[in-house]
């Protein structure tokens, strides 16, 4: 079976910054920020914009 390419190696999209990210990664920009300390909850975190 043929892959689609927009999944090729290198193309725009592979490069492109996600907008969303995954939880451990908005834990981990918080407590960068110093917004989250260890024992805050997990779920309902603040919206977070990645780093450009």
């Amino acid at each position: 079976m043929s892959q689609h390419p927009s999944f090729m190696k290198g193309s725009a999209a592979a490069r492109k910054k996600r907008s969303v990210l995954k939880r451990f990664e908005r834990v981990d920009l918080l407590r960068e920020r110093g917004e989250w300390k260890e024992g805050d909850r997990v779920l309902g975190l603040k919206k977070t914009k990645p780093d450009e």
